[in-house]
């Protein structure tokens, strides 16, 4: 139990309206009679240490990647990493080297072709070392981590200028968090880090930056089974560039870094003699510039899109990307891709509520409304946190999905209380808010945290009648493993391939469809 949990065990145990020298009763009870023995308090004394120590080792090694990945790129080069340790202890430990790399290459196999190390991917590596070698693990770690913070030199303004990234691309994912499951924050907050980063640090470039997700072409299959369709791009593009579609057969490298799944930089567009030129109003004379094509990778390295950006608005000579601004511009595609399945993944949760509360309306009509909220971080102090209003439904079945969904703040909603104590604990809530009587219910994410609430309020009923209860308990069974099934599909590792519009569109559609699996598996396990 965490401190919310107890105390919302010790109110569902006492129940309302009791009298406080009875509550006090229970307290000095429970005070006289809970004993631990030594064993036991022994046990829970190694597992906070043990927990400590965990989330510092974390917290070092974060620290220890972000100083080594100092561009901002998401990633560090593996035979970068394995060249610097193989110098470690003078190279007396190659041979821990080689067996931790093997032990890592099985653990994550895209390694092997991609050679990019992830930071969690950075973390088992230095404890895979540091379990080769004979003694404290520990000290072990400790020992590397000195080794490779002194064996990279790191100037002043390199810091700024990491720090000032980090903060960028930290801002992309605090829209996809923030967003209620819209795209459009996200892509806001990704041209604006490409802008804010080309004032700053790519010699004030006036840079074109657009975003493409491959699609199955079915307007025209003869000019490719694939297509590129122009999502988002910088606002004065958009006349020309958005909703745009590139098909294989036209001019263009995009479809080469999408085949490569490696970034292609043209220094000058007007040598290469294979570029697409959007903008037909641009003068012959003025299509010059740089252009760079970065793949967008999903978490197993499997391409969905492009990210493009150039510098043909910039009529300066030289307006060539450099290798630390192509650096970034990889975490930048990193950090979309991440915000994007974040919110893909919600997408497909919210399509799964749809579902089960179109099942459950007929057959609980006691049930005055429904209300699903979203958690969201709060943007002022990351360990507080918001509701987005997504969904409201009543008993004759009409719904509305909300637009724009309201944000619900804690210290501006006190009478709905009972909803942040649900987040708190992760349990069912039951309370009475002006007469009316709700069921607070948390949606579930893996590790147990709830990401969702369902806000049921059952009117003046104390309790709903046998049948509707038995089937409300049912619904929120299903929701709930068909939330940690999607949850579990976007994590999933699979074979690197292309990854189609059409297919996310195919994964929310299954989404709604879950719900019904998961209640016919149960109905086949009740026969």
């Amino acid at each position: 139990f965490n401190l919310p949990q107890f105390v919302q065990l010790m109110e569902t145990f006492v129940g309302e309206d009791v009298p406080l020298p009875t509550v006090k009763s229970l307290v000095a009870f429970i005070k006289e009679e809970y004993k631990q023995t030594e064993e036991e308090k022994m046990e829970q004394l190694e597992k906070v240490h043990r927990i400590s120590r965990l989330a510092q080792r974390k917290l070092l090694l974060k620290a220890l990647f972000k100083m080594l990945d100092n561009n901002a790129c998401g990633f560090l080069d593996l035979e970068e990493v394995d060249a610097v340790l193989s110098m470690f202890k003078e190279g007396m430990e190659t041979e821990a080297l080689r067996k931790a790399k093997e032990h890592l290459c099985s653990r994550y196999p895209q390694l092997s072709r991609v050679g990019k190390l992830s930071p969690k991917a950075f973390q088992t590596f230095l404890e895979l070392i540091a379990s080769e070698f004979p003694g404290d693990e520990d000290e072990a770690i400790d020992n590397l981590v000195e080794f490779l913070t002194t064996s990279v030199e790191r100037s002043p303004m390199e810091w700024l200028q990491g720090s000032a990234r980090r903060k960028w691309l930290h801002n992309i994912q605090q829209a996809a968090e923030t967003s209620g499951a819209s795209m459009e924050p996200v892509y806001k907050a990704v041209f604006e880090a490409l802008s804010q980063d080309a004032a700053a640090h790519g010699d004030n470039k006036m840079i074109s930056a657009y975003i493409a997700l491959l699609e199955e072409n079915q307007l025209s299959p003869a000019r490719g089974q694939i297509l590129l369709r122009y999502v988002a791009c910088t606002a004065d593009d958009a006349p020309y560039v958005l909703n745009q579609i590139l098909y294989r057969d036209m001019k263009g490298v995009s479809f080469a870094a999408v085949e490569e799944g490696k970034p292609i930089h043209v220094p000058r567009v007007q040598l290469h003699g294979n570029i697409h030129f959007w903008n037909y109003d641009r003068p012959e004379q003025e299509r010059k510039g740089s252009l760079l094509v970065l793949p967008l990778h999903d978490a197993c390295w499997r391409v969905f899109g492009i990210l493009g950006l150039d510098t043909l608005r910039d009529q300066r000579e030289e307006t060539i990307f450099l290798t630390h601004e192509i650096s970034f511009y990889q975490g930048v595609s990193h950090a979309f891709s991440k915000a994007y399945h974040h919110i893909c993944t919600l997408q497909n949760i919210l399509q799964m509520t749809v579902t089960a509360l179109d099942w459950l309306y007929p057959r609980a009509p006691s049930i005055r409304t429904v209300i699903a909220y979203l958690v969201e971080p709060g943007k002022d102090k990351p360990c507080d946190y918001a509701l987005r209003k997504m969904i409201t439904t009543d008993n004759t079945g009409q719904k509305e999905i909300h637009s724009f969904p309201v944000l619900l703040l804690r210290k501006e909603n006190l009478y709905r209380d009972y909803l942040y104590r649900c987040i708190d604990s992760s349990e069912v809530i039951r309370t009475s808010v002006c007469g009316e009587h709700h069921i607070a219910v948390p949606l579930r994410d893996l590790s147990g945290q709830a990401l969702g609430i369902f806000d049921i309020n059952i009117g003046h009923h104390r309790k709903l009648p046998p049948p509707e209860h038995k089937d409300l308990q049912k619904m929120l069974k299903m929701a709930q493993a068909a939330c940690s099934e999607i949850l579990k599909m976007s994590s999933e590792e699979t074979e690197p391939s292309y990854v189609l519009e059409a297919e996310r569109m195919a994964h929310w559609r299954h989404a709604g469809i879950l719900f019904y699996q998961f209640m016919l598996q149960d109905l086949r396990e009740c026969i």
